[in-house]
């Protein structure tokens, strides 16, 4: 693998600005009103709890990096972040072991499978391959700093909060209905664990796992989360640092590259940012330098992403210039003399 931190190198970034207050905050509630009658998708339910969730719900918020934010719909309603939290906690424990080291341990290539597929597992002689698949996630939730589950809980939900900028609360009755539901990740943690990929018990990380897919989030608080990761780790409502620019860069690749899992190249096709989903609704999209949007609908497509979720992202992606593949024909700059 390249390795692209060259030491004594200052490294540059690519950013650029959003349009005026009042056009992004006119782009985000029509990206609400042209897909709210959208009725394509089916709420999840092979977690028994999310079964309950209203469908007709829809919301969507942009923070910019300048800690501007813009809601509409049901950007406060609450849901448990589910899949997304796999981004973040990543994110954490890149800020414990590094660059070179997270490469190793957990990966970062696509498997091309489902989220909770075993034989990928198998196929890659028990390497996760990357952190946004449950076997990925199981081994970077393991990694996590703490001498217990419940220290490592700990960091997690204080970790979790900072990047939302408030104490996020965990929903006791999602996690114990995911609790009683989870064979499969057990079945894949103790996979792990046969290949030295776990060195925790693995019943024991699975638990901490679903906690950290229980804690309770809103379009807004997933909005200020991806603003936080676009921003170099500042989060810009609190103006407090929260991980560094470097594992930032690092966690936004593995998005780009995994956030959709074996539908991440179709969603970069469209949408051209990286993002992450989650089976209760949510979806996290990150432009770089720009800002962070969330949105929620519970209707899903058969991939397990938000469906009006992802028509308001590729709207906005492309009425707010975010795409980070898009570019113009260079214009000669007679000042530079050519």
């Amino acid at each position: 693998m390249v390795n692209s931190n060259v030491e004594g190198v200052e490294q540059s970034v690519s950013t650029g600005t959003l349009p005026g207050w009042e056009q992004v905050d006119s782009l985000v509630a029509a990206s609400h009103d042209r897909n709210r009658g959208c009725k394509d998708g089916a709420v999840a339910d092979y977690i028994p709890v999310l079964a309950q969730a209203d469908p007709e719900l829809f919301g969507v918020c942009v923070v910019e990096v300048d800690g501007g934010v813009h809601v509409t719909g049901d950007a406060d309603v609450e849901f448990s972040i589910q899949s997304i939290s796999k981004a973040f906690v990543y994110a954490l424990v890149c800020e414990e072991f590094g660059h070179a080291a997270m490469a190793d341990l957990v990966g970062v290539n696509n498997t091309g499978l489902a989220f909770n597929s075993v034989i990928a597992i198998e196929l890659n002689d028990g390497h996760p391959m990357n952190p946004m698949v449950n076997a990925g996630a199981l081994a970077t939730t393991a990694l996590m700093p703490g001498s217990a589950p419940d220290k490592q809980w700990d960091a997690i939900h204080s970790g979790l909060s900072a990047f939302a900028g408030r104490d996020l609360v965990l929903d006791e009755v999602v996690y114990r209905s995911e609790a009683v539901t989870n064979t499969r990740n057990r079945a894949i943690a103790r996979l792990l664990e046969s290949y030295g990929r776990i060195g925790r018990d693995p019943l024991e990380v699975v638990d901490v796992y679903t906690k950290q897919c229980s804690l309770r989030v809103s379009a807004r608080d997933l909005a200020i989360m991806g603003a936080t990761l676009a921003d170099g780790g500042v989060n810009p409502v609190t103006g407090k640092r929260v991980v560094s620019a470097e594992v930032c860069r690092d966690t936004l690749a593995v998005l780009a590259a995994n956030g959709l899992y074996e539908r991440s190249g179709e969603w970069l096709f469209e949408i051209g940012l990286p993002g992450k989903s989650g089976v209760s609704g949510g979806l996290l999209t990150v432009s770089p330098g720009k800002a962070g949007i969330g949105a929620f609908s519970p209707r899903l497509d058969p991939a397990g992403n938000s469906v009006r979720g992802q028509q308001a992202t590729a709207y906005l992606s492309r009425v707010l210039g975010l795409n980070i593949f898009a570019s113009q024909a260079y214009a000669p700059n007679e000042s530079r003399g050519y």
